[in-house]
């Protein structure tokens, strides 16, 4: 049944929050606040959102309504407030992969989801925080630091929103909010093409990019400069020198062809794969798309529609099909091999097998556990990500996996069943029936499909270029470098205020390295132009209270940069407003476990790579000095498991004893020469 509009108002006890989705976010609307994050957030949820009468976790839930002002179709922003104290996962993972572990674990953090379209009329349930096939789900820490954990526009299955509005609209939020730093780990592709490389080498930035998002992070010890290097590399290739390179390839026929064509239609001069790359995906853009007929989701936050078009809204039940995983694979759109993501399936499977054997009785097991047990095995949580979205429905090996919602506990689980033991398989799609077109192959001229034509470009000149030397590195580098961020710089526009950067420096020795303690982030304070240095102490002491567990009865006594003053002398003329303080206290909760981002556990990374800490690529420890290391800078395969001994190189060296030079080494022969006569005079 679909309901109007007015119908869903009825329905929700009080007045709903309706905004303008394009406008949602703008200053002044619907609010335009001044101060921190975490006192915005507190007033975006009394202004802007209206709390449901029901929880996700234990945690309380707020709903916004968002009207498209051009197809008219309305769907929920909602807001979860997480406690930390009350959380099953306290620690920040996401925190942990951009550098962020020494990061102070804050009291409270954010969610922003917008669901799929097709669950715009349903509640949220326990399992959707961990969801990743929602249109928006971003997370923002007390702190103002957060992270864009997922963006699925129309490429991603939405049916009504795109990418660009999605993304518009969580910029205008984070703006309008007044974040400090926001991450995002982008493994976007499109059409098999990894969309950081693609826009790197055609924009010098990665799609995220338009919106402000720089280089965070990369893996493997990617610096900044590396990544710069890299991206300059591959945009300056000239395409007259290109086609020399070509001349012995066999694709070369179709990039001339496909060069010529868009150098024709250009009115400006294409002299580097970057200005060709760019051109095309301009050109790709300007074409008008074809009309399509847009079924709009049924539900409470559905349009009006005729009474005698209900019918045709409702969707047709359909049997359950089940395709093999390698089928699945061959269509999936993904930055790991097909080698690697069906091991992380088989994986998988095994960790259902051994929690069905142990447990006979169990329905299953919830996303995070299989999650947990996974990573005992894959280090990648990206990729275990990627393929526990992949699992619904589908056979690996003799077992078929189905991912089903609890009715009593509403978490998502997974659970398997053996074909052998008489579960019945009503379908499988054969591998026969999924058509993998080879690149190489081409049937279509140059401007048809403009994307084929970017995509053979991909393929053929920058991950196959004939010389394998700064290429090669250049796409690598590219392609370890998924973290990016966006800073928003301190507002310092409010007048007869002081505006200060607080942070906190504890007055204990931490096993930590100290660019891990120096990276967390300060507390913005703010207080009269006639505050004196105790007000400053003060405010200072009651937004590190507010925010952090570390600081939970923090008592500030000194400020670094104000040496010995004393407590009655006014700030004016002494500080500059906007100044980063450096604030000590006691009182600091040091037997807390909730102290850092990264956990209690102090882990030493140090490979061959370069890498320092953690950056969520799979690594291994050495038995024998513990010290962390990439499996792939070991030469330890994707596919391959952990020995259950490992032992690093160095450890290696070590054990080895060292060459002792000895006098029965030396020559026969000269052992056979005489003795000088003088030194026999001598009686030597």
């Amino acid at each position: 049944m679909s309901f109007s509009l007015v119908e869903a108002c009825r329905k929700r006890k009080r007045r709903p929050k309706v905004f303008k989705f394009h406008s949602f976010g703008d200053p002044g609307c619907p609010i335009n606040p001044k101060g921190p994050f975490r006192d915005n957030i507190r007033l975006f949820l009394q202004e802007c959102v209206e709390l449901e009468d029901y929880c996700v976790q234990g945690m309380p839930l707020w709903c916004t309504l968002l009207i498209h002002e051009k197809s008219s179709f309305m769907f929920p922003l909602y807001t979860v407030e997480e406690n930390v104290y009350q959380s099953l996962h306290p620690f920040c993972d996401h925190c942990r992969c951009a550098g962020w572990s020494g990061h102070f674990v804050s009291k409270r953090r954010y969610h922003f989801i917008i669901p799929n379209d097709d669950g715009w009329h349903k509640h949220l349930g326990d399992g959707d925080l961990d969801n990743q096939t929602h249109l928006l789900h971003g997370m923002i820490h007390c702190n103002g630091y957060g992270h864009l954990i997922c963006i699925n526009g129309i490429e991603g299955g939405s049916k009504l929103l795109s990418g660009r509005e999605i993304m518009d609209l969580w910029d205008r939020i984070c703006t309008n909010l007044r974040t400090s730093k926001i991450t995002v780990e982008d493994s976007s592709k499109k059409r098999s093409m990894d969309l950081r490389l693609l826009y790197g080498v055609a924009y010098g930035h990665s799609w995220f990019g338009r919106w402000g998002y720089r280089f965070c992070r990369g893996s493997f010890g990617v610096t900044d400069n590396n990544y710069n290097k890299a991206i300059e590399v591959l945009g300056s290739l000239e395409l007259d020198k290109l086609m020399q390179d070509f001349s012995e390839k066999n694709c070369n026929k179709e990039i001339k062809q496909i060069t010529r064509y868009y150098r024709d239609m250009s009115e400006t001069p294409l002299i580097t794969v970057r200005d060709l790359l760019r051109f095309m995906l301009t050109v790709k853009s300007r074409t008008p798309a074809a009309k399509k007929v847009i079924n709009f989701p049924s539900g409470p936050f559905s349009v009006c529609c005729p009474k005698n078009s209900t019918r045709n809204t409702l969707p047709k039940e359909k049997t359950a099909r089940y395709k093999k995983f390698s089928t699945a694979v061959a269509n999936m759109d993904s930055r790991w091999p097909a080698r690697r993501l069906e091991y992380a399936a088989q994986v998988i499977v095994d960790a259902l097998k051994e929690n069905k054997a142990a447990n006979p009785s169990s329905s299953g097991m919830t996303r995070q556990d299989v999650r947990d047990a996974a990573r005992q095995h894959i280090g990648d949580t990206g990729l275990l990500d990627n393929v526990l979205k992949s699992l619904n429905n589908v056979l690996v090996g003799n077992c078929v996996v189905c991912r089903t919602v609890n009715p009593v506990t509403r978490i998502l689980e997974y659970t398997i069943h053996d074909v052998e033991n008489g579960f019945k398989v009503p379908e499988v799609e054969s591998e026969a029936k999924v058509p993998v077109e080879s690149p190489s192959k081409r049937t279509q001229v140059p401007g048809v499909d403009v994307y084929n034509d970017v995509a053979y470009l991909y393929k053929n000149v920058i991950l196959d270029f004939p010389d394998t030397g700064p290429m090669e590195w250049a796409v690598q580098t590219v392609l370890d470098s998924r973290h990016f961020v966006k800073e928003w710089a301190l507002h310092d526009e409010m007048e007869q205020l002081l505006t200060f950067i607080c942070r906190l420096k504890p007055n204990f020795d931490d096993t930590r390295s100290q660019s891990d303690t120096d990276m967390a982030p300060g507390e913005i304070v703010s207080v009269p132009l006639h505050a004196t240095v105790r007000d400053l102490k003060q405010a200072a002491e009651a937004a590190l209270r507010d925010t952090y567990c570390i600081a939970e009865r923090l008592m500030v006594t000194d400020i670094e940069e104000l040496g010995r003053a004393s407590d009655e002398e006014l700030l004016f003329g002494v500080l500059q407003s906007g100044m980063e303080l450096c604030v000590r206290g006691i009182s600091i909760d040091l037997g807390t476990p909730l102290k850092y981002q990264g956990g209690a556990d102090n882990w030493k990374v140090r490979c061959e790579c370069g890498a320092q800490d953690d950056d969520g690529e799979r690594m291994v420890a050495c038995d024998i000095c513990e010290v962390w290391q990439h499996t792939r800078c070991c030469g330890i395969e994707d596919s391959e498991t952990v020995p259950p001994l490992f032992v690093c190189s160095g450890c290696c060296d070590s054990l080895v004893p060292p060459r002792i030079d000895c006098p029965l080494t030396m020559d026969y022969a000269d052992m056979m020469i005489p003795t000088p006569s003088h030194v026999l005079e001598f009686g030597v």
